[in-house]
């Protein structure tokens, strides 16, 4: 799986809702970071959608390196150091 680009080097606490659906960017080109502003149109990424089961914090991937997207699971330690 091709991996987008790197917008940053830490997750974002985002704050949900249950019953919402969010638009995560895969590409990291988006200048609305974590989520999908378009920017992707023509590089072959498409937005990954999820949507809230409850109301909570979570951590959303910047670093697009993620296995586990739209989430953080640690790999942007590999791309910091």
């Amino acid at each position: 799986m091709t991996k987008g680009h790197i917008a940053a080097t830490a997750p974002v606490r985002i704050q949900v809702e249950a019953g919402k659906s969010y638009f995560w960017c895969a590409c990291g080109l988006s200048a609305n970071q974590p989520f999908c502003d378009g920017s992707h149109k023509g590089s072959g990424f498409v937005p990954v959608k999820w949507t809230a089961e409850d109301s909570a914090a979570r951590f959303f991937c910047t670093c697009k390196q993620t296995d586990g997207q739209p989430f953080c699971d640690g790999s942007h330690k590999a791309v910091a150091s």
